[in-house]
């Protein structure tokens, strides 16, 4: 008996088939034979998905990126908008940008 290649499923169609085992309407073994997976990774996914339920729930922490360091970022614009202005009249002597803005 050969192998199938491995497949990658979305996390749609994970959580589709997770929640359809939680609904308990069909069994593992009948949901496996509709979607074509193992019984077992019906079982993983169903496990999953009951143990980071409560993490949709969670304040404060929906996002995972770091937080903003506003003096940070003002600092740089205004490192940027020297330089900005530093090159606009530097070309402006040299000729190669008009005056007139």
């Amino acid at each position: 008996m050969s192998r199938r290649p491995r497949r990658n499923h979305s996390p749609a169609f994970k959580s589709k088939v997770a929640l359809a085992a939680i609904k308990g309407e069909q069994t593992v073994a009948e949901l496996a034979q509709k979607f074509d997976i193992h019984p077992n990774q019906i079982t993983q996914w169903k496990s999953q998905l009951l143990e980071q339920a409560a993490d949709v729930f969670e304040t404060g922490s929906s996002s995972k990126e770091p937080p903003v360091d506003v003096k940070t970022l003002h600092a740089k614009i205004g490192e940027l908008t020297l330089e900005n202005d530093f090159l606009e009249s530097a070309l402006t002597k040299v000729g190669l940008l008009s005056a007139k803005r």
